[in-house]
């Protein structure tokens, strides 16, 4: 993306509907922490768009289940300098003008913010 200039054309882009699914929603965040880096370019450039504020660890599964763990997601986050989700298949995120908001029919928690240390009460439907 940054080869191609699109990632400088990005920011440009205000009235524009982003649809990421795993990695292609993680790569929008600031970052997605060494737990999901697999392949390291040539360049040694890590580093993601930051094209908003927060990072995600997706698909949370209850445990013994396939995809990742709570106890996995806490491990991550506490290795997130940002703000952190984690999430399950059945939640997006949109983000309107800055404001974060969660749809979803399944499962997240807000693992970290800014200002603090990991979240456990956040849950759908509550502030």
């Amino acid at each position: 993306m940054r080869e191609s200039g699109l990632a400088d054309l990005l920011p440009s882009l205000t009235e524009t509907v982003w649809v990421g699914l795993s990695a292609g929603s993680m790569v929008l965040t600031p970052d997605v922490g060494d737990d999901f880096i697999q392949w390291r370019p040539p360049t040694g450039d890590e580093t993601t768009l930051g094209v908003v504020d927060f990072s995600i660890c997706p698909h949370l599964a209850a445990d013994g289940m396939p995809g990742n763990s709570m106890a996995e997601a806490e491990q991550w986050a506490a290795g997130i300098p940002n703000t952190a989700y984690a999430m399950d298949d059945q939640t997006a995120i949109t983000v309107v003008d800055g404001d974060v908001d969660f749809v979803s029919e399944g499962h997240w928690e807000q693992l970290r913010t800014l200002t603090s240390e990991p979240d456990q009460g956040r849950r759908p439907g509550r502030p």
